[in-house]
């Protein structure tokens, strides 16, 4: 089974700036990341105007966009149940993949890294260390009884995902 890997955080701490350091600290060890983002805003990787958009909204239940550089499956969920994480991982291609990344989805049963950010607004004893904490990632020193990583050494973060994830 391909590791997953969550990075969680309250929504403002950096989880998007962090995973855009990491993720190429990561692609230069040689792992092939993916990535599930998760978001609670209504979101379209379409355009209005555009064909695929005009005949997805004609009532395509799925649309598959494609070029010769990328391709991208739109799938219309109005009447779905809540976001299945599990679900969502399946539909990855994991023979393109060592490492599948989640942003957000921190209430899942999954590995994840907290984020904390010192100037984000929060206290550190609000962070929720369960079972599936693996680390956290913070700009400051914690008490805390798993490893925190240091903020600004994504490489030391990148080696730290390698080792736990035997890749």
């Amino acid at each position: 089974m391909i590791p997953i890997l969550a990075i969680s955080a309250w929504s403002g701490t950096g989880k998007t700036t962090l995973l855009k350091k990491l993720i190429p600290a990561l692609c230069t060890r040689g792992i092939r990341p993916g990535l599930i983002k998760h978001t609670h805003h209504n979101m379209d990787v379409d355009k209005p105007g555009k064909d695929s958009f005009e005949l997805r909204k004609a009532g395509a239940a799925q649309t598959i966009v494609a070029s010769s550089q990328r391709w991208a499956l739109m799938t219309e969920t109005p009447d779905e149940a809540p976001l299945d994480l599990a679900y969502l991982v399946s539909r990855m291609d994991h023979s393109t993949l060592d490492l599948v990344l989640i942003e957000g989805f921190k209430h899942e049963a999954v590995p994840k890294i907290l984020l904390f950010r010192s100037d984000a607004g929060h206290d550190f004893s609000e962070l929720t260390l369960d079972e599936h904490v693996i680390a956290v990632v913070s700009d400051v020193v914690l008490p805390l009884e798993v490893p925190v990583l240091d903020l600004n050494d994504v490489d030391g973060i990148a080696e730290f995902i390698m080792e736990w994830s035997a890749i």
